[in-house]
């Protein structure tokens, strides 16, 4: 029987579960001279530990585990990038911006004389 492979954590819980029951007088699971139990003063915990070394405990443990990927994730890296380079494609982005833009020009006292001659012969 091959020997399953626990945790440390597992294996303290496992220990500490049957030292318990040990502790309440279950009974145990192989047999221990009474020379050898008094070599380890009645230690629950020892004897739980001889019982798990020598597989007599019925114990399984259920390991869920994350789901499998396809593919692996890679960070991508970042590629340096020359400063002239940099600068074409900022003053490439501005031409951009510049002909797509409106022209936005400071409002004139004209132009809002304009506008309230109209609202107020609309409303007449």
């Amino acid at each position: 029987m091959v020997q399953p492979i626990f945790t440390k954590y597992e294996r303290a819980r496992i220990l500490g579960a049957r030292a318990l029951q040990i502790a309440m007088n279950a009974p145990l699971l192989i047999k221990i001279s009474k020379e050898d139990l008094e070599k380890i003063n009645f230690d629950s915990m020892k004897i739980a530990e001889t019982e798990l070394d020598s597989d007599v405990l019925p114990i399984s443990i259920n390991k869920p585990m994350p789901k499998r990927r396809e593919g692996i994730l890679k960070r991508p890296k970042a590629t340096p990038i020359s400063d002239s380079k940099k600068e074409e494609s900022e003053e490439k982005l501005e031409k951009e911006i510049i002909e797509e833009g409106e022209i936005m020009e400071l409002a004139q006292p004209e132009d809002e004389m304009d506008d309230s001659e109209n609202n107020n012969s609309n409303e007449e």
